[in-house]
């Protein structure tokens, strides 16, 4: 199969959505680490707010490597367009390869901080779970139906 020219522009638009979705989650988790920082220094002995801040962290560098791949693989897929305008179909199958492994890496990354976002989602709801439970047991004494 002989690559075309159009082939690797049909990754563009599949790229730059990828970005944006990163540039989301970036901006998402900078507005969390802000309040969280706030939350600190209110009360720097809350456990759950240094693990989740540690979390945080280890989020931000996964992302930071998401992106770093993503606008890779986006140049790569520049660079394998130019090297098929000027002839170098064999130069151009490798980079297109190179660009689609980079891509791959980057959606494999973005898997591992989907867990650890979902990790850190269920850090918070433990503590509400720890509530709740506290007061479902007080309220269905209250509310116990009679198996009469």
């Amino acid at each position: 199969m002989e690559l075309q020219l159009s082939t690797p522009a049909l990754l563009f638009s599949a790229i730059t959505l990828l970005m944006l979705a990163f540039t989301n989650r970036f901006l998402a988790i900078a507005t969390l680490i802000r309040g969280l920082h706030k939350n600190y220094l209110k009360d720097p002995d809350q456990e759950i707010i240094v693990e989740q801040i540690h979390n945080l962290r280890r989020r931000l560098t996964l992302i930071k490597n998401m992106q770093l791949f993503g606008v890779f693989s986006f140049l790569l897929c520049v660079i394998c367009m130019y090297l098929l305008f000027q002839g170098y179909t064999s130069a151009a199958n490798w980079v297109f390869v190179i660009s689609m492994l980079s891509l791959l890496i980057s959606l494999g990354i973005s898997l591992v901080e989907i867990q650890i976002s979902t990790k850190a989602l269920n850090l918070e709801l433990s503590d509400m779970e720890d509530i709740f439970e506290k007061r479902k047991s007080s309220l269905d004494l209250f509310f116990k139906k009679d198996d009469k």
